[in-house]
């Protein structure tokens, strides 16, 4: 029998591995209270680590015997790399077996290997390239229609009942019954499966007694006797279809990758995986629409908010909780040494609600423009293979369930979860309406409805609010300031300094920085009129009014203030001031030593020149070139303390010179926001076709003449971020393992140029058509 146990080196339970000088352990008060299967992180895992995110975002937890990792940038960093951080735990049980219990899983024959789960490279993508085709997009558009009959059947079951628990009537058999289909695998033990899933969960992330223990090991070793007897079945049906059907043929053709162990294991853990994971975060998705009404009442109003909303509630509230990974090597994370063997329990539910990624984290927002960022699927190789199946089971059980019971609302009930460190969601869920309201009865048209949303991760450009200007000042000459309210009067979310919102009116998006002070009811922008822009800010000046509706994305930083620097020194170049102030007016409030440089054409020109010599007084410096005062960066760096940053914003020349004045100071003293782009878009008639080979998924993807890298790797179903599309702000970075790039972005530095180690995929290429390697 094989029990999936590391064979590395742990520390005992209960104190903390890592030598300290007194009083320094990691192990603090908080984080040696932090129990994972019960209070607080049973009832809010993001709330519970909150604690941890601001004070200490990788701790040793003494009573699990597992260092925690809560922030989103340590969290995505361990996803990258597979090979120092690997998955060789993931499946492991996390409350170790008792000889008895091992004694009966023994007695079924239990011998649960590997599985795409939790083996290393390079086994791992040499099976998961094997395996992939069913899980693309073009080949998943075909299930929708299963998936819309099935949730309808359901419905009809239930509409004129009034009262339902959504778990026992919908949310449970559907799942399954998709992933049954998917598989392969007979649809009729519907409880059995269910029984075999909550013993496979409790048994590898639940803490049982060691009664419980010998009760589960008899659930699991049947659930192991029967995977085995389905693929028999199968085997005996060489033509059938489904993906176990494909990978038992390939087990065939190709024994070495996809080996008879592999397929065992396979079977049993992705019966699970299939389905459990979206029924839970399917119900996590109604229950916590129900709860946020407007939300709720929004989706209905406009079912073209369900695609975003399906991620928010992803982002928001989950299913996978926390995965987990074993360090292969001594390694730094988060400022904490890690030494090899050191096992890390990686909380994604923390990581989602980072207020240093998403702004105002904690709030719940389908408007949100980079849900689709969270966690919840985890990242890079590792990522999940049916996200996409999930997404598209979600979408039709909200589409289904807001046009037809659009009167839905939660009942009074007492919510209770399972126990466990990595999965979540209610095992029931009590919702009721009144039959007699239910808007078929008037129009029995609605129950043939529907809208259908292509496969894959939404848009950013179908996500916006609705918002109305409330006032229209002129900051300057030629700068427009605009301040921005809910149109439904709702609180706009929080926003932190150097943070941005894109403003949308008729064919023109434009990106402002946020300049109000961050305590205001609504977002303040201001607009500078470029006589040689694109239009976008004529069209503004000449349209907008109090009053004036518009649509806006965001709020979204990329120019985030790191606030444990020594000092700051703050570089605004013209209309480069809005970020600037929000960042002054942060300093401000907390304390901090900073000085602000302003530059401008002439006083005249320069927006809110009173408000900063109120507000910061005699740290500002002011450099009006019709006055004949001229900055002088190379005495602004030559006088920085040590320790201090320079935070930067304005003209491409200003910080080209900063750049150069900066070349032999630390990395991260220099931080710069351009607020134009220059030439990044494609001319179709100039570009190289070229190939790109994306080894973490062994694809190799056509770029052509006019389609961007960033378009030609998601029309292959790879979810990868994005926000400016102009190579601005750097949220499309991807790795480069080989080939030369022509970059053409405004965010990495020359010396990050030479490494030719990264690149945007927005607006960068392959030089002359040439061949390039990404870690995707």
């Amino acid at each position: 029998m094989t029990i999936e146990n590391s064979t590395q080196a742990q520390p005992t339970r209960g104190g903390c591995p890592v030598r300290h000088s007194e009083g320094a352990c990691p192990a603090s008060a908080l984080a040696a209270a932090f129990d994972p299967f019960e209070g607080p992180y049973q009832v809010d895992p993001a709330e519970a680590l909150r604690w941890s995110r601001d004070q200490l975002p990788v701790f040793y937890s003494p009573k699990l015997g597992y260092w925690i990792v809560s922030r989103y940038d340590d969290i995505k960093s361990v996803f990258r790399d597979n090979v120092l951080y690997s998955p060789r735990n993931a499946l492991e049980k996390i409350t170790p077996a008792t000889p008895e219990a091992m004694k009966v899983l023994a007695s079924y024959g239990y011998a649960m290997n590997r599985t795409l789960v939790n083996e290393d490279e390079p086994a791992h993508m040499e099976r998961r390239r094997v395996l992939l085709d069913h899980f693309l997009p073009e080949n998943l558009e075909a299930k929708q229609e299963m998936v819309r009959r099935l949730t309808r059947e359901k419905i009809d079951g239930f509409i004129d009942r009034g009262r339902v628990d959504l778990v026992e009537e919908m949310l449970y058999e559907v799942p399954l019954t998709i992933a049954l289909h998917f598989l392969g695998v007979p649809e009729d033990e519907i409880e059995r499966m269910r029984s075999f899933a909550v013993a496979h969960a409790v048994n590898t992330w639940g803490r049982p007694t060691p009664e419980q223990q010998v009760e589960v090991a008899h659930a699991v070793g049947r659930f192991w006797q029967y995977a085995g007897e389905v693929i028999e079945k199968m085997r005996a049906d060489p033509d059938g279809e489904g993906w176990m059907h494909y990978t038992i043929r390939k087990n065939a053709e190709i024994p070495e990758i996809v080996t008879d162990s592999y397929v065992h294991s396979m079977m049993m853990a992705i019966i699970v995986a299939a389905h459990e994971t979206t029924s839970l975060a399917s119900t996590n998705m109604f229950k916590t629409l129900l709860t946020h009404r407007d939300a709720w009442e929004d989706v209905c109003a406009d079912p073209s908010l369900i695609p975003n909303a399906v991620e928010e509630c992803l982002r928001y509230a989950g299913s996978m909780v926390a995965w987990r990974r074993e360090t292969t090597a001594a390694a730094q994370l988060g400022g904490v040494e890690l030494p090899a063997g050191a096992k890390l329990l990686i909380v994604q539910a923390s990581g989602n609600q980072d207020e240093r990624h998403f702004e105002d984290g904690d709030r719940f927002d389908i408007y949100r423009d980079n849900a689709v960022e969270h966690l919840t699927f985890g990242y890079g190789s590792h990522q999940c293979l049916g996200k996409n199946i999930g997404r598209l089971e979600m979408r039709i059980f909200l589409e289904e369930m807001s046009r037809r019971l659009p009167h839905l609302r939660l009942a009074e009930q007492e919510f209770t979860y399972l126990p466990n460190t990595s999965f979540r969601g209610p095992n029931n869920l009590w919702v009721e309406w009144d039959p007699e309201h239910n808007p078929e009865r008037a129009d029995p048209a609605l129950r043939r409805g529907g809208v259908h949303f292509p496969v894959g991760a939404p848009l950013r450009k179908e996500i916006a609010r609705k918002v109305r200007v409330t006032a229209v000042r002129q900051e300057a000459g030629g700068v427009l300031g605009l301040t921005l309210e809910d149109v439904r009067g709702r609180p706009l979310p929080r926003w932190s300094a150097g943070a941005h919102g894109e403003l949308c009116l008729g064919e023109y998006e434009r990106k402002y920085s946020l300049c109000g002070r961050p305590d205001a009811p609504g977002y303040d922008v201001a607009i500078l009129l470029e006589e040689q822009g694109r239009g976008g800010s004529r069209h503004l000046h000449e349209v907008v009014r109090p009053g004036t509706e518009l649509k806006l994305r965001g709020p979204n930083n990329l120019f985030r203030l790191d606030e444990s620097a020594r000092g700051y020194v703050l570089v605004a170049g013209g209309i480069g001031i809005t970020p600037i102030l929000a960042m002054a007016d942060r300093l401000k409030m907390l304390g901090r030593d900073y000085v602000i440089h302003y530059a401008g054409r002439s006083r005249a020109s320069m927006a809110f020149l009173a408000r900063l010599e109120s507000d910061h007084g005699g740290r500002v410096r002011i450099y009006s070139k019709q006055e004949g005062a001229r900055a002088d960066l190379p005495a602004i760096v030559d006088s920085l303390a040590e320790g201090a940053q320079i935070y930067a914003c304005g003209p491409a020349r200003m910080i080209r010179a900063l750049e150069d004045l900066c070349a032999e100071l630390p990395g991260n003293t220099l931080h710069f926001e351009h607020f134009s782009a220059q030439g990044s878009g494609l001319d179709p008639e100039k570009e190289s076709a070229f190939e790109v080979e994306l080894m973490d998924s062994g694809l190799t993807v056509a770029v052509a003449a006019d389609t961007t890298l960033l378009d030609a790797i998601r029309a292959v179903g790879i979810d990868l971020a994005s926000d400016c599309c102009e190579g601005l702000c750097g949220s499309c970075e991807v790795t480069v393992l080989e080939g030369e790039i022509d970059h053409r972005d405004l965010v990495l530095t020359r010396a990050e140029r030479a490494e030719n180690r990264r690149m945007m995929a927005c607006c960068s290429r392959a030089k002359s058509g040439g061949r390039i390697k990404l870690a995707l």
